[in-house]
């Protein structure tokens, strides 16, 4: 391409656009069915059955760990409830979180690392939710997109220290947003949800350690030494 013809703006990564169009597409099938506007009268309870299917279920995790059996029915839930939301605007909330970070992290780390740490860090929130909570229903892509939050961070935590920047500025991003959470949480009724979003934010901040370029071979190298 001549280079007076190049985009004003960098394209977001494929896999980004793909996850985005799952959340927003199951979304849209399930606002579009709640307004009557397919699927007929039965469409009404479209979200309540995708949460029962597909959310993160705590009675079921709880009855797994108790019994040490782990149905595929059940462990596919912690990769399809962050694609199941309670509304529109947590869906839209979510998935401009989502095209922001997922850009910023696919251009550094690549687009694997985008899928790592976007389902890794749903698993280990869904599985910190359940093990601290018991809120019976987990939903939404929050968990994830936090995970891409913290690879943003490790990014900046990362830079700050090769310019001799106060590094502990990387966290300003996460403070506030469990800041809001905490501030909502004075004034409304916003359950425990956030403590699988701040265990996905640990989770892809830890996994940046590896996936970043060159990281796993820095970390098989700290290993070696010891």
């Amino acid at each position: 391409m001549h280079p007076d013809m190049q985009p004003p703006v960098n394209p977001l990564p494929p896999v980004v656009w793909a996850l985005f169009a799952a959340i927003m597409g199951v979304e849209a099938v399930l606002s579009l069915g709640s307004a009557g506007i397919i699927g007929g009268p039965g469409a009404v309870g479209w979200r309540l059955a995708a949460l029962r299917d597909y959310g993160f279920s705590g009675i079921a995790f709880d009855w797994m760990v108790s019994n040490g059996i782990f149905p595929w029915e059940h462990l596919l839930r912690f990769v399809t409830y962050p694609f199941v939301h309670s509304g529109f605007s947590s869906t839209l909330f979510a998935g401009v979180i989502l095209l922001a970070l997922g850009k910023l992290v696919g251009e550094v780390m690549g687009q694997l690392a985008v899928l790592v740490v976007f389902f890794f860090s749903a698993i280990f929130g869904a599985v910190v939710f359940g093990l601290v909570t018991n809120a019976p229903w987990l939903i939404g892509a929050f968990p994830a997109v936090y995970g891409l939050i913290g690879a943003y961070t490790f990014l900046m935590w990362q830079k700050l220290a090769g310019t001799g920047g106060q590094q502990f500025q990387a966290f300003s991003l996460i403070g506030v947003l469990m800041g809001l959470q905490l501030l909502f949480g004075i004034f409304f009724e916003v359950g425990v949800e956030w403590v699988a979003d701040l265990a996905g934010f640990v989770c892809g901040f830890v996994l940046s350690l590896v996936v970043v370029p060159g990281g796993w071979a820095r970390l098989r190298t700290m290993i070696q030494r010891r």
